[in-house]
């Protein structure tokens, strides 16, 4: 297969671009890859993130008719709206590419669409993370700090901070257009992303910004995975208040303490999850800036990684909406239940005999 590359040193650069990014130039698609896992990350993340907004919606019909919808609800409903746009304005580019054997530069003959493919990569990854944490801390403050929740944030805040998240991640991620930073077409053609190397930049572009991207997502990462952590902690605390206020055969307190399991589990399956999903490309750009590894299969590999994020996410929580799941959590509870009473009967009898 017949592939152009753009020949010469660019000015600035350390060696020839194509000695850095092989496939920068290339009008056709690099041979022995396939479309398939694209394929499936696509429709996975398509029905998953549809799935989850009919569920969303009929809650919103089922308990919160006549009034207004929570600040989670609305963030949850911004972050599943967010990574559906994602899906539907990226993996179709991906796809076209495959199906005309040319990468995004040669669909149109120009960088056009590769810098909005790259752009909007980065801006997807930015704003979902960026709407994850705001989850975080909304389920922190609810829990952890309820007087100063009900003071300062309600469902108005949710609408004016989806917004403000999308406008945040539009004038990070269009550094690049302004210098700082630089959109690259990547092997084998049918992705661009920004250079996750700051070597062989082309003259007046600044360096510094896929370090300062992959330390953004790292920090988000970290404050996701830490408010998380808090908010588990808190719900173990509930779950151990309420069975010790009720007894087994107290209907109030088993749904309040499944409840608490459900999140419990929830919570801590997803914030694993992200942070494998996620940490990848902060690694990447990393090694990328200070060890000059311009291994493009192991950033591909990272920025799928990134993309599960928004197929895994609604899947896990579709998943936890199902009756069968509940059921296990409810006999999970039980049985956790069931083993305190007999280890409190026991120590009773043992406290008895002495």
């Amino acid at each position: 297969m017949r592939r152009e590359v753009r020949s010469g040193r660019d000015p600035g650069m350390g060696g020839t671009l194509m000695e850095l990014y092989p496939c920068s130039g290339s009008r056709a698609p690099q041979a022995g890859h396939t479309v398939l896992p694209s394929a499936f990350i696509f429709g996975a993340g398509l029905l998953g993130n549809l799935i989850a907004l009919l569920i969303l919606w009929l809650h919103k019909l089922r308990f919160r008719r006549g009034a207004a919808a929570s600040l989670f609800y609305v963030l949850v409903t911004g972050l599943t709206v967010t990574d559906l746009l994602g899906k539907c304005l990226v993996s179709p580019l991906v796809l076209l590419s495959y199906a005309r054997n040319r990468t995004l530069t040669g669909l149109t003959g120009g960088r056009g669409l590769c810098e909005l493919f790259a752009f909007s990569m980065a801006f997807f990854g930015l704003a979902s993370t960026l709407l994850l944490l705001a989850m975080a801390l909304e389920r922190w403050l609810s829990l952890g700090r309820p007087y100063l929740y009900r003071r300062l944030l309600g469902a108005r805040a949710g609408a004016l901070l989806v917004p403000a998240v999308y406008l945040a991640s539009l004038l990070f991620c269009g550094l690049p257009f302004l210098g700082f930073g630089h959109y690259e077409q990547y092997c084998p053609g049918t992705w661009c992303f920004f250079r996750t190397t700051e070597k062989g930049l082309p003259a007046g572009v600044l360096p510094g910004f896929s370090v300062l991207y992959g330390t953004v997502m790292g920090v988000l990462v970290l404050a996701v995975v830490l408010c998380n952590a808090s908010v588990m902690r808190h719900l173990l605390r509930m779950y151990r208040r309420q069975s010790r206020r009720g007894g087994v055969g107290s209907a109030a307190p088993a749904a309040t303490g499944v409840e608490e399991i459900d999140q419990f589990i929830l919570l801590a399956l997803m914030t694993v999850l992200f942070a494998v999903c996620s940490l990848p490309l902060t690694v990447r750009t990393y090694i990328g800036a200070f060890a000059a590894d311009f291994d493009e299969d192991a950033d591909l590999l990272a920025l799928r990684f990134l993309s599960l994020n928004s197929v895994v996410d609604p899947w896990v929580f579709i998943i936890f909406r199902t009756s069968v799941v509940r059921t296990y959590i409810h006999a999970l509870y039980c049985a956790l239940q069931s083993k305190k009473s007999v280890q409190t009967e026991l120590l009773r009898e043992a406290g008895s005999r002495t």
